[in-house]
C-alpha cells in the first residue's frame, strides 16, 4: 500500500494472480456458490494481488505466475515486442510486473519487463516524432497505462517543440524584470 490514494495503483492491485494455499482457511467466502466458507490445504484458487499479497507475507499461500506473465507472452515480446497487446493481458502491465517479481519463484520477470519496456519505449517515441497522430492512433490502443501516458507526454512536448520552432516567443522575460525599481530621496 505504498501509494494509498492513488486510482492507478489500486487498480493495479486489484489484477487476480493464481495462488496455492498452505494452510486451510476458515470463514473464507472465495467461491459464493461453495457449500463451506473455508478453503483447503493444497486449494487452487485466483484471488486479488493485494489479498494475495498480504496472505503471502503470512506464508498461507504461496503466488504463482498470473497469464499475462507466460511463456506465450515472453515468446510474443521475444518475436516481435512493440505488436504486442499488452493493455488486454494487463493493463498496468509494468507496475504490477514489479510488485510480483520479490514474491514469485520465476526471477526472469526483471529481465522481461525490462527487455518489454526499453524496445516498446523506443517503438513509441518513434511512433510520435515520426508517425501522424491518426496512424498513431492505431498504435494506443496495444500501449499500457503507462506507455500511454509516456506517449502523452512526448507528444506534448513535440507539440510544443513545434509551436516554439515556428514562431513561438525565443525569450521569455523573467517577472521581476518588468518591475521599476522604487526611487530613492
Amino acid at each position: 500500500m505504498a501509494k494509498y490514494y492513488d486510482i492507478d495503483d489500486i487498480l493495479t492491485e486489484e489484477e487476480f494472480v493464481p495462488v496455492f494455499f498452505h494452510k486451510p482457511a476458515n470463514g473464507v467466502t472465495i467461491d459464493p456458490s461453495a457449500e463451506t466458507n473455508c478453503v483447503e490445504q493444497g486449494a487452487k484458487v485466483e484471488l486479488p494481488f493485494w489479498l494475495a499479497h498480504e496472505l503471502h507475507l503470512r506464508q498461507a499461500v504461496s503466488i504463482n505466475l498470473p497469464a499475462c506473465f507466460d511463456q506465450k507472452t515472453r515468446l510474443e515480446i521475444q518475436a516481435d515486442a512493440p505488436s504486442v497487446d499488452l493493455r488486454s493481458r494487463c493493463q498496468y502491465f509494468y507496475e504490477f510486473g514489479c510488485k510480483l517479481q520479490p514474491l514469485v519463484t520465476d526471477r526472469t520477470i526483471g529481465i522481461l519487463l525490462s527487455t518489454a519496456f526499453k524496445i516498446r519505449y523506443k517503438e513509441t517515441l518513434t511512433k510520435v516524432y515520426t508517425a501522424a497522430h491518426i496512424t498513431a492512433s492505431k498504435f494506443l490502443p496495444l500501449l499500457t497505462k503507462e506507455e500511454t501516458n509516456l506517449y502523452e507526454a512526448a507528444h506534448l512536448s513535440m507539440t510544443a517543440f513545434k509551436k516554439w520552432r515556428i514562431g513561438g516567443p525565443r525569450f521569455q522575460r523573467a517577472s521581476i524584470l518588468g518591475r521599476k525599481r522604487k526611487e530613492s530621496n
